[in-house]
């Protein structure tokens, strides 16, 4: 039952996401006026980081439920296997569907609003920057989990400026996603979900890099704490 509750929220959380950055657009540059002034980029950084507070605290009551796969898969990877098949064979579809459902119904109610995030770059450097951006993001929060662990506005705070800071730094490359969900969603919308190019470059490429920050994270991690375990048995001798 509590699977059945968490996959629920997946969708639903996945729904919502793609359209609070539809929505956040639709503020600041058709209400607002703002258009791509200064004034118009800040606003619209300091709404996303209100928006990912409050997703944070929607994972929080809902215990659990995310709309990125890639949070999903980093826990998946760290669980026993029938926690992994759940996870992927379950949870991740959930997200995506969701994602789908949300842009469809987005360009269906503000057909304005554009089609998503688009590679222009070649796919090697987009590859690269997915996987770099995805490799930074799973780093800083698994550290963020293991130093902070108990306070949410600060763990927050910190993971949602990184991720707007890694966002800014590949929109021009890959649209700076690190979520595979919600560019399916777009990528659905256009009929390109299935290219090479959608595969490779936010999918491949950042399950990839998580895997990678989690394998780092553990041999730097659990190194740390023998470390400081065996320290405290000879203060204690």
């Amino acid at each position: 039952m509590a699977g059945a509750g968490l996959l629920v929220s997946d969708f639903i959380i996945s729904f919502m996401w793609v359209w609070s950055g539809a929505l956040n657009k639709i503020f600041v540059y058709k209400i607002l006026g703002l258009g791509h002034e200064p004034s118009g980029e800040v606003i619209k950084c300091v709404v996303s980081i209100l928006i990912m507070f409050f997703f944070a605290f929607l994972g929080k009551i809902t215990k659990g439920g995310a709309y990125n796969p890639l949070t999903v898969f980093a826990g998946a990877i760290s669980g026993d296997f029938r926690h992994f098949i759940f996870n992927v064979g379950a949870r991740i579809p959930a997200q995506v569907i969701g994602s789908i459902v949300g842009v469809r119904l987005i360009i269906e109610t503000f057909p304005e609003i554009g089609l998503g995030p688009r590679l222009s770059v070649d796919i090697h450097r987009g590859a690269l920057t997915e996987g770099f951006l995805t490799f930074a993001i799973v780093i800083i929060s698994l550290g963020l989990s293991q130093k902070i662990p108990g306070s949410f506005f600060m763990k927050t705070w910190i993971s949602s400026v990184s991720k707007l800071t890694l966002h800014i730094l590949g929109s021009d490359l890959t649209g700076g996603c690190m979520n595979p969900a919600s560019v399916m969603g777009w990528a659905y919308a256009r009929g390109d979900h299935i290219t090479k190019e959608h595969i490779l470059v936010y999918w491949l490429a950042p399950i990839e890099a998580t895997l990678l920050a989690v394998w780092i994270f553990r041999l730097v991690v659990r190194p740390s704490r023998v470390e400081k375990a065996n320290l405290k048995s000879s203060k204690s001798e």
